[in-house]
């Protein structure tokens, strides 16, 4: 096993969300949330390490959070053109990030909140996904506090993902059957939560990205190989055109949560704040003309 120093090197990235309709959804991580868009790009055929879900057709991927993925944690939206919804499983169970700011700009635009505990509300994104927006005032580090997965097993999931992917446990709740974990202090939290069955993905299921130094992915995958985990998509390349070309590994942990390892050092020059993603995400929604075109041929997109 790696040493905890290695492990230390090891950093939560981001969650991809798959989205139907993306000017709400860039609406609501925008102006309610308050993040910016990081970068945005736009591909005409499907990502060989399915960041996109299992689709071959035109998709764009839009990063959005409240800092540089350096050291925030992001959402990566995900949109293919074809389709118009997916259905929700009970796999993620919540974002939860800190900002009053956030809180009163769903006030003041009539997104729905639910107070769900004290200074706690509960809203979501376009597409079911869950958020929680903790009412204090934003902090100076990361807002984003923690994502919460569902799994069948709380004790064999927190096996795999203490013991083979080296995350410490920071607490444990048995009355809500929880447990948070992490990397590190200042990171996102993973809070996993026993869901009491079976944990069903739907069509929307997402994915949680970490990054590690690039010589540790051999060795990750050969772990995993030698516990006999599941291995989505062994150590590949990924080219984006013009920018860092990066190697990742996709595993799959027991309930199936798509989990993506990238190596750390291309990375971080793949995703550096494109000044230009607020201007080409809407360039991109404004020449989508998909809705349209499926209306004049009286069709709907494909609902997942």
């Amino acid at each position: 096993m790696l040493s905890m120093i290695n492990m230390a090197l090891r950093r939560a990235l981001h969650f991809v969300f798959k989205v139907g309709d993306r000017t709400k959804t860039a609406t609501f991580y925008r102006d309610v949330l308050g993040m910016k868009i990081l970068r945005h790009e736009e591909f005409e055929e499907g990502c060989k390490a399915t960041c996109n879900g299992p689709y071959d057709g035109k998709w764009s991927k839009t990063m959005v959070g409240f800092g540089p993925e350096d050291d925030h944690f992001v959402a990566e939206l995900t949109y293919n053109y074809g389709v118009g919804e997916y259905q929700l499983g009970n796999d993620f169970l919540g974002l939860t990030l800190q900002s009053s700011q956030a809180v009163s700009n769903a006030k003041r635009l009539g997104w729905p909140l639910t107070e769900v505990g004290e200074a706690l509300y509960l809203t979501q994104a376009p597409g079911g996904y869950p958020f929680y927006l903790v009412d204090k005032e934003q902090p100076l580090r990361d807002p984003v506090q923690k994502v919460c997965l569902g799994v069948s097993d709380l004790q064999r999931s927190t096996h795999y993902w203490t013991t083979l992917l080296g995350m410490k446990v920071i607490e444990k709740n048995e009355e809500k059957k929880t447990v948070l974990m992490g990397f590190a202090d200042t990171q996102c939290k993973l809070e996993l939560h026993d869901n009491g069955g079976t944990v069903d993905h739907g069509t929307a299921f997402g994915r949680i990205a970490f990054s590690c130094p690039r010589e540790q992915l051999p060795d990750l995958e050969a772990t995993m190989k030698n516990e006999n985990q599941k291995i989505l998509t062994p150590l590949v390349s990924l080219d984006t055109p013009g920018k860092a070309t990066v190697e990742v590994v996709i595993l799959a942990d027991p309930d199936g949560h798509e989990i993506c390892f990238v190596g750390d050092e291309a990375f971080r020059q793949l995703s550096l704040v494109d000044p230009k993603g607020n201007e080409l995400l809407d360039k991109a929604m404004a020449e989508d003309k998909s809705d349209e075109w499926f209306a004049k041929h009286k069709r709907q997109k494909a609902a997942a």
